[in-house]
C-alpha cells in the first residue's frame, strides 16, 4: 500500500491537485481520507461553544484514530472513515466505509503536523497557493456549501485560518518531497506525482 499524504493552506488547491492524481488511477487501487472527518467528536458540547472552537489548531484533529486507522489499513483491514458535518461543526453518527486499497491519499491542512501521521506517508506533497487567492477560494467554498455569512468567514480568516497558517502549515513545507503551486494549473509537477505512484505500483 502507498499512502501519499496533501497539504497545504485552506482553499490552496489540494482537492484539485487530489482529483488529478485520481484521476489517472482505476477506482479499484485508490481512495481518499480527508482530515477533515477527524475533527475530534464535541458531542458533548452545545452549538454555541462548537462554534467558538479554533479549527486550524492541530488540537482539533483526532490524530489518534487517524494512526490507527491508517495502521488498519495497511494491515489489511476495513475502517469506518467518521462523516463530519461543517454546519453543525461536530461528527455526525454516520461513518463511510473505506477499504485496504493499493493508493491511500490523505488529505487536509494539518496533516503534516503531526509526526507519527507523517511518518506513514510514502510521499509528501505541500500544495502553495498565494494568500489571497486562498482566500478568496475559502470565501466562495464556505458561503456557497457551508452555510457561513461573509463576515463570519472573514473573522475566521483574520482570527484563527491566518495566525494559525502561518503557525502550523507554511512551517510543514519543509517536510514535504514535492511542493505543488497552484495560482496557475500546474501538470508537470502532477505528472511527477504520478509517474512516482505508477512507478512504486509496478
Amino acid at each position: 500500500m502507498l499512502i501519499i499524504g496533501i497539504a497545504g493552506g485552506t482553499g490552496s488547491g489540494k482537492t484539485t491537485v487530489v482529483k488529478q492524481i485520481m484521476d489517472e488511477l482505476k477506482n479499484e487501487e485508490v481512495d481518499v481520507i480527508s482530515q477533515d472527518s477527524y475533527y475530534q467528536d464535541t458531542t458533548h458540547l452545545p452549538y454555541e461553544e462548537r462554534v467558538k472552537i479554533n479549527f486550524d489548531h492541530p488540537k482539533s484533529i483526532d490524530f489518534d484514530l487517524l494512526v490507527t486507522h491508517l495502521q488498519e489499513l495497511k494491515a489489511g483491514k476495513t475502517i469506518e472513515e467518521p462523516v463530519y458535518s461543517f454546519i453543525e461543526h461536530n461528527r455526525t453518527s454516520e461513518t463511510r466505509t473505506i477499504h485496504p486499497r493499493k493508493v491511500i491519499i490523505v488529505e487536509g491542512i494539518l496533516i503534516l503536523t503531526h509526526p507519527e501521521v507523517r511518518n506513514m506517508f510514502d510521499i509528501k506533497i505541500y500544495v502553495h497557493a498565494d494568500s489571497d487567492e486562498r482566500l478568496i477560494r475559502r470565501l466562495k467554498r464556505d458561503i456557497n456549501e457551508r452555510a457561513r455569512d461573509l463576515d463570519e468567514v472573514l473573522w475566521r480568516y483574520q482570527t484563527t485560518l491566518k495566525p494559525m497558517h502561518q503557525q502550523f502549515i507554511e512551517p510543514t513545507k519543509e517536510f514535504a518531497d514535492i511542493i505543488i503551486p497552484t495560482n496557475r494549473y500546474n501538470t508537470v509537477a502532477v505528472d511527477v506525482v504520478q509517474t512516482i505512484i505508477k512507478d512504486r505500483l509496478s
